[in-house]
């Protein structure tokens, strides 16, 4: 792999289906009458809500990580 692959290689942060919103509490019968449009705003939604705290929770990870590391060696 490439230094440009390895920069640039995608790992996925979250997903969520129709048994998440029924393990949340919603109705299922409900749930089940969202069509896929329906499902893919509500995802869409929650991903820009992930986004809004991304960079917060990364410092947090991160800082863990590197902090790991140190203690490791």
């Amino acid at each position: 792999m490439t230094k440009q692959e390895k920069l640039n290689k995608m790992f996925p942060i979250t997903r969520i289906c129709r048994q998440d919103l029924i393990i949340a509490g919603y109705n299922e019968k409900e749930v089940l009458e969202l069509d896929d449009a329906e499902m893919s705003y509500i995802a869409e939604k929650i991903g820009d809500g992930v986004m809004n705290e991304f960079w917060t929770a990364l410092d947090i990870v991160m800082e863990d990580r590197f902090q790991s590391r140190k203690v490791k060696k």
